[in-house]
């Protein structure tokens, strides 16, 4: 069966013509005559039976349909043009597109990965932020690091680490004191992550407290955020020590409780089970779950 597409001259001067809503600006970025990209643009719309613009006395405007149509045509054409530029630049190497958690990659994942790639330099490895689960079915993912509770339907999951945030904050916060009390933390305004939106309810609890305004204050989505917030003295912010270990060595942020509390959810790392048998998959996913044991191990000996 012929699949349905239009020639994808037309949709590059489509979607070009769809961004600058000029017929001269494409064709001058394309370098084509304004002509060419008239034809090619009456020529998409032949094939769609829908009117994609409306020629005004001032120009051209998208219809209602254009706009929903230069959308969803431009997000195409950008990931066939990252899969273009993909094969062209990894001749005789396994590329390994990963999911991940932003904060826990920069901080943990990154100082780590070079031991990765001398071990397997025939391996890419492309990163991309994800601070929420989602289907893999729908992207090009080949696995994830996720912070969850390591429910994923249609995926393997192993356990990576725990997380153990503590409370943490500008110095200045601490008055002079050493530390500070469940007590008098909770009198502090209180930097939330949106994505553990219960997370100083947990702390307090494991405290022995119940707080009635521990779920107010400044919501962020990443503990990078979370922690600039908490170096220019916004708050107290909870905050596993591991992903801020230079801010607390260089003294930009204290911790101010040693209290922590135990989580149900944890880091994973997520593979879809019809990757599973991947041997690029299978060397990353032993590199990745040996990394974080030795880690464990190296954390519970200084603690």
């Amino acid at each position: 069966m012929r699949r349905k597409i239009p020639p994808t001259q037309a949709l590059v001067c489509f979607e070009s013509a769809a961004r600058h809503e000029s017929f001269t600006k494409a064709a001058d970025e394309l370098a084509l005559t304004q002509s060419a990209v008239c034809r090619q643009i009456a020529n998409l719309e032949s094939f769609l039976d829908i009117q994609l613009f409306r020629r005004t006395r001032r120009g051209v405007r998208l219809t209602e349909a254009g706009q929903t149509y230069s959308r969803r045509i431009a997000n195409r054409l950008d990931a066939v043009e990252r899969d273009t530029l993909s094969v062209m630049g990894n001749h005789g190497t396994a590329t390994l597109e990963l999911a991940l958690v932003p904060t826990f990659g920069t901080q943990w994942l990154l100082p780590r990965l070079s031991r990765y790639l001398v071990q397997h330099p025939h391996v890419t490895i492309n990163m991309t932020n994800r601070t929420r689960p989602f289907l893999f079915a729908d992207t090009e993912f080949d696995a994830a690091i996720y912070f969850g509770d390591g429910e994923w339907s249609g995926t393997e999951v192993h356990f990576l680490m725990n997380e153990s945030p503590v409370p943490v904050c500008n110095p200045g916060l601490l008055a002079g004191q050493a530390q500070l009390t469940a007590e008098q933390i909770s009198q502090l305004p209180l930097l939330q992550q949106s994505t553990r939106p219960y997370a100083w309810r947990q702390w307090f609890a494991a405290a022995g407290m119940r707080v009635e305004h521990d779920l107010n204050g400044t919501r962020l989505e990443l503990f990078s955020m979370l922690a600039q917030a908490a170096m220019h003295g916004m708050g107290v912010a909870l905050i596993p020590p591991f992903l801020i270990r230079s801010e607390l060595e260089s003294g930009k942020l204290v911790i101010a409780c040693p209290h922590s509390f135990d989580s149900s959810n944890a880091y994973y790392l997520v593979i879809p089970e019809r990757k599973a048998e991947s041997a690029t998959l299978q060397a990353f996913r032993d590199w990745v779950i040996g990394e974080a044991q030795a880690y464990g191990q190296e954390a519970g000996a200084v603690s």
